[in-house]
């Protein structure tokens, strides 16, 4: 019989709703060397890890697996990530963000704060051009979105095509073309050896100082000093930056001080128990099943 661990901070949520879906044959355990199947945190599961020694599935409730992926872990077991269900969230954070910048948001309230009556013309999404770096299962929503403002969307990925909703794909050597003439460049990358600073110097130079710059895959993707000089120097119109190379964000940090840079401290996709928990019993019924599993990671692509 299959024995499932959950090592979250949320455990007794997960574990209430799993329990209300009766799943035959599951039963929950606290004993690390039984537990073939574990629901969790990547950081709490690498550090539980050498004490799990029937493990055969770890069900990931985050997209980012890093701690479990890095090389100097065991990859004796299938590791399935969260996939499919953040689509919806990071569209309402990205386009919230465009909207917030199109719409001259920020100077109203401050022409009110002041007392000024402003009526400087507010821009539009629609006929602007969208550039995606990386289009997964969250890129995919973000262009499905994209054009429901009637925006034109790129994407940059290593060789997929799949999602319909881009006009035009890019690879390999093809970057810069790719980010000509972007309204917004949004990363949406995963943290691998091939992302890492991908958005450099060159990259940002290659979009107009109109682009904005929306970061909400991961911090390795960005050269800061780059961005900071782009910014400070008006090549870039402003970032939008959700995680960073380094969480907590240091306090000495230039990000703090640099113009038009807003940052949301990693908070724009929260993983939601009730969302992963279907996930988890969709997965657990192909595993119980004999059947492949939804969202494998890759272990040495990291992702």
């Amino acid at each position: 019989m299959p024995k499932v661990l959950i090592l979250s901070r949320e455990a007794n949520e997960y574990e209430w709703l799993i329990r209300s879906a009766k799943l035959p044959t599951l039963e929950f355990t606290a004993d690390l060397a039984q537990s073939d199947i574990v629901l969790g945190e990547p950081k709490l599961i690498q550090e539980a890890l050498p004490r799990l020694t029937s493990l055969k599935w770890v069900q990931s409730v985050y997209a980012g697996v890093e701690p479990l992926v890095d090389p100097s872990q065991r990859r004796d077991y299938v590791l399935t990530n969260a996939r499919g269900v953040f689509g919806e969230l990071m569209s309402e954070y990205v386009f919230g963000y465009l909207l917030f910048h199109e719409k001259k948001i920020l100077a109203r309230i401050q022409a009110q704060q002041s007392m000024k009556w402003q009526r400087s013309e507010s821009g539009v999404l629609r006929g602007k051009t969208m550039g995606l770096l990386g289009v997964g299962s969250i890129g995919a929503h973000l262009a499905k979105t994209a054009k429901y403002f009637g925006m034109t969307v790129r994407g940059y990925t290593r060789k997929s095509e799949s999602s319909t909703q881009i006009d035009k794909y890019f690879h390999g050597n093809d970057l810069f073309h790719f980010a000509e003439g972007l309204d917004y460049l949004i990363s949406v990358l995963p943290r691998t050896e091939d992302t890492n600073k991908i958005v450099d110097t060159k990259l940002l130079g290659a979009l107009p100082p109109h682009a904005v710059f929306v970061n909400v895959g991961r911090g390795n993707a960005v050269d800061e000093p780059a961005l900071v000089k782009a910014l400070n120097e008006g090549k870039l119109a402003a970032a939008i930056l959700d995680v960073f190379e380094k969480e907590p964000l240091p306090e000495d940090h230039p990000f703090w001080t640099t113009p038009n840079l807003y940052m949301t401290f990693h908070t724009s996709a929260i993983s939601y128990p009730e969302d992963l928990t279907k996930l988890f019993i969709e997965n657990y019924k192909l595993y119980t099943a004999g059947k492949p599993l939804n969202y494998v990671v890759d272990f040495e692509r990291g992702y």
